[in-house]
Formats: structure tokens, C-alpha cells, sequence
């Protein structure tokens, strides 16, 4: 199914560019310039995630997600900003979005959020997950827990799975969930996105009046996984304090809402994924030793996709079938040269990578086979050969792919001090500002802030 999307945002370089990378991506994506241009559109047809702008020429972002809701209830909805702080924060997430992202923001991480939106949404639509569940690989470790999920999904045990990003966590909670049988929904929260002072309302759910703003009952994760399955993803990024919280929920089976009184029973299986090395968080104190053992009682490591070899041929296959089909498209073959680059890449990017360079080639590539040559845009992001600019089709892509690199590598070269580079650039700050959010730059050891 695919998943509509609408960027709601005043800035025009910013829209268009979320638009055309979300594009790339598969969405289907419309852009509204204004609060009233998104009504309308809100009114006239359904939009699985909005992506809304705070500070709008006519209105204030996060009030306007009252509006939102009556008209579509089962959107989703991302806030974004550039000028936020934590009550923003706070409030957005209290009035019902799924996450708030403050301008500039990592790529990655704005990508991993839709995706993790959009299958929320799918799930509220069709009450099932959305995402086709297929666990690809034909590599000894990856038969091992191909085989080990039967065996552990039938018992109510916790799960942590373990793995570094994009290597297939989630994929493997939903597996579990699959094999259960259990009738409850497949639930998830990214633990490490839910600001600290809001992870207690997220998990166990608030009574009307229980803060400012709590205008209504609002059911927790917990309460909606009942009889179903919760993931924790990224629990090693957990508050040390809402640990604690989880561990006596885990250790009862039951909690109270925030403000209220009455005592909640739920059958809740709990599935954890994290890419940290959770047994080292404890040694360090950031982990609760006794947490670690409650949700550990199986423990599932996926390893990295340089590590299963022979698996990445068999994905690369599978992802161009999948998508050849998905775009009406014939279906391409790798040339023994093109399967040589694909085994000699270090794949930081896990299965991730693969899946979007696989995609990205289906759209692109106008050969029937795929040539070395082809190949070497999608590996772009990790490295200094920049030779795969000069193979781009239009010119405008290469004029942002360049102007995007040249950027990063400036901002590398003068420690991340924008005056400075803004000097040397011989542009204003403010234009550097704004080429930066346009192209979703990550800002590091951050100097010359205006």
C-alpha cells in the first residue's frame, strides 16, 4: 500500500527538498505552503503522516493539530521546527504527534521517523502492520534465528534483539509477534526519540486533567499492546528513571495512568532492540542491571550485513524484483562486476543501504543490466570519490549534489564555524543557514551560531 504524505511548511526550499528526497524514497507526497492550503487539502483527501511546520504565516502549527485531528484522526502527524524547545516539545507530543524534529536534522533520522510514522498509520487504517514481513538470507546466523523465532514467539518471555541500525530489528519483532498468536496489536515506540519528561505519558497513558493540555483520557502504549506486543526500540537509550517505571510494570503486569487512580491490568509481551552493547551500559550505570535481566530472558543478535556475505547478493536480487515490480518496471540483473562492488562494500548502512540503493537504481537505471557504474551514486554518502556526480542525468540533481558535498566540506574543514565558512564561501549566513536546513545537513561542534 502506499503510504500519502503532506509537508506542511512556509519555506520553500525546505518543502520542495523533503519532497523530492521522500519522493526517492517511495512516498507519495504533497506540499502545502500554508495552515489553510493544508485544511483543504486535509479535508479533500487522507494523508497518512503530515510532516507540519510550528512557526506558519497563518497560524501556529501545533494548535492547528486540533483542526487535524477532527478532520482526520487517523493521521499521523511529524512536527518540525527551527526554532524549538523543550514546553514546544513537550506540547506537540502531548497534543498527539508522533515525534517532534528540530531544524536542522539528520536525514537518516528524519527518514527512520516516516518510516516508523507511516507503519503506525497503516497499522491505525488496516489494523494490521503495515509492512510486508519477509526476513530474507540464507547465511548460517541468519537460519539460526530463522528457525529459533517459532520456538520463543509462542512463550510470553521478553525478547532483546540486538544489532547494529538498518539491520532488521523491527523485522524480526514483527516476526515474533507474527508466530505468537497472540490477537493483540503489534505496538511500538522508539524510546529513543520520547523526551524524558514525556516517556511516563507515552507508555502508561494520562486521565483528562492530569497536565495542561490534557483536554482528554489518552490510552499508553502498554494499554494499546494489550494482548499484543510492545517493542521497545532503542531501549538502551531509556531515561534511567522510566527504567524504573518499566521494570515494575514488566515485574506486576499493571500501572495506572498519569493523574489517575484505578489500577490497569495488561498481558503485554515485550520485545527490546537495541545497537548498543546493553550488558556495557550496565557496567557504565546507565542500564538497570535488574531491567537487563527481566527483558533478556531471550536475546536474538543480528549480525551486520558484512558479516553474512552470502546473503547480500540473494537481498540485492530480492530488493530489485521487489521494487521493479512496485514501479512497473522490468526487472534488471547485476552484472558479475556490479555483484563483485556490491561484496567488496563495508555496508555501514546494514540491509537499510542495500534496500535504498536497490530502489534507487530501479528508478534511475535504464539498462537491463546493472554495470559497476550504476552503482556508485548509491555509495555516495561514504565516500570522498565524488565521480558519481558527473553520472547523474539532470542537471539540477548534480547541481544539488554538489552543492550539498562542497558545503559538508567546508564545514568539515573549518571545524563546523558557520561565520567562518560563511565568509570563505563569500555568502551570507543566513543563506548558509538555509542551505544547510534545505539539505538536511548535521551539524557538529557547532561554532559561530547566530
Amino acid at each position: 500500500m502506499s503510504v500519502k504524505l503532506l509537508i506542511v511548511d512556509d519555506e520553500e526550499g525546505i518543502r520542495n527538498s523533503l519532497g523530492e528526497i521522500l519522493r526517492e524514497e517511495g512516498y507519495r507526497v504533497s506540499l502545502a505552503p500554508t495552515l489553510s492550503e493544508a485544511k483543504r487539502r486535509i479535508s479533500e483527501e487522507f494523508f497518512h503522516v503530515v510532516v507540519l511546520d510550528v512557526w506558519m504565516p497563518d497560524g501556529d502549527g501545533i494548535e492547528f493539530m486540533d483542526t487535524l485531528k477532527e478532520l482526520s484522526p487517523d493521521t499521523v502527524v511529524v512536527v518540525i521546527t527551527g526554532h524549538g524547545n523543550v514546553e514546544m516539545a513537550v506540547k506537540a507530543i502531548r497534543k498527539g504527534a508522533y515525534d517532534f524534529l528540530e531544524k536542522p536534522f539528520s536525514m537518516d533520522k528524519f527518514l527512520v521517523t516516516i518510516k516508523h510514522a507511516s507503519s503506525e498509520a497503516l497499522t491505525k487504517r488496516s489494523g494490521e502492520p503495515g509492512e510486508e514481513i519477509e526476513f530474507i538470507g540464507n547465511s548460517k546466523k541468519i537460519k539460526e534465528i530463522k528457525e529459533i523465532i517459532p520456538k520463543i514467539a509462542m512463550s510470553k518471555a521478553p525478547v532483546l534483539i540486538l544489532g547494529e541500525s538498518g539491520t532488521g530489528k523491527e523485522l524480526v519483532a514483527k516476526l515474533i509477534h507474527k508466530h505468537s498468536g497472540r490477537k493483540g496489536q503489534f505496538v511500538d515506540i522508539n524510546c529513543a526519540s520520547i523526551p524524558n519528561d514525556l516517556i511516563e505519558s507515552e507508555l502508561f497513558g494520562y486521565e483528562k486533567g492530569a497536565f495542561t493540555g490534557a483536554t482528554s483520557r489518552k490510552k499508553g502504549k502498554f494499554e494499546l499492546a494489550d494482548e499484543g506486543t510492545l517493542f521497545l526500540d532503542e531501549i538502551g537509550d531509556m531515561d534511567i528513571k522510566a527504567q524504573a517505571k518499566l521494570l515494575r510494570v514488566i515485574e506486576t503486569g499493571s500501572f495506572t495512568r498519569l493523574g489517575g487512580t484505578q489500577r490497569i491490568d495488561v498481558d503485554v509481551r515485550i520485545v527490546s532492540a537495541s545497537n548498543k552493547d546493553i550488558l556495557s551500559e550496565v557496567h557504565e550505570g546507565n542500564f538497570r542491571e535488574d531491567l537487563y535481566y527481566r527483558v533478556s530472558v531471550f536475546t536474538i543478535e543480528i549480525p551486520p550485513l558484512r558479516e553474512r556475505g552470502e546473503d547480500i547478493i540473494l537481498l540485492a536480487e530480492h530488493f530489485l524484483k521487489k521494487f521493479s515490480t512496485e514501479y512497473k518496471k522490468e526487472c534488471k540483473s547485476l552484472s558479475d562486476d556490479a555483484k563483485e562492488v556490491l561484496l567488496n562494500h563495508r555496508w555501514k548502512g546494514n540491509v537499510r543501504e542495500l534496500r535504498n540503493l536497490m530502489e534507487r537504481i530501479v528508478i534511475l537505471c535504464n539498462q537491463d543490466v546493472i554495470k559497476p557504474e550504476h552503482i556508485g551514486a548509491g555509495f555516495s554518502k561514504s565516500s570522498k570519490d565524488y565521480s558519481y556526480i558527473f553520472r547523474l542525468e539532470s542537471f539540477r540533481e548534480a547541481k544539488r549534489e554538489f552543492e550539498k558535498k562542497f558545503i559538508e566540506e567546508k564545514l568539515k574543514e573549518y571545524n563546523y564555524d558557520m561565520k567562518e565558512v560563511a565568509s570563505r564561501m563569500g555568502v551570507d549566513l543566513s543563506s548558509l543557514y538555509r542551505k544547510v536546513k534545505t539539505y538536511g545537513i548535521k551539524l557538529k561542534n557547532l561554532q559561530g551560531s547566530l
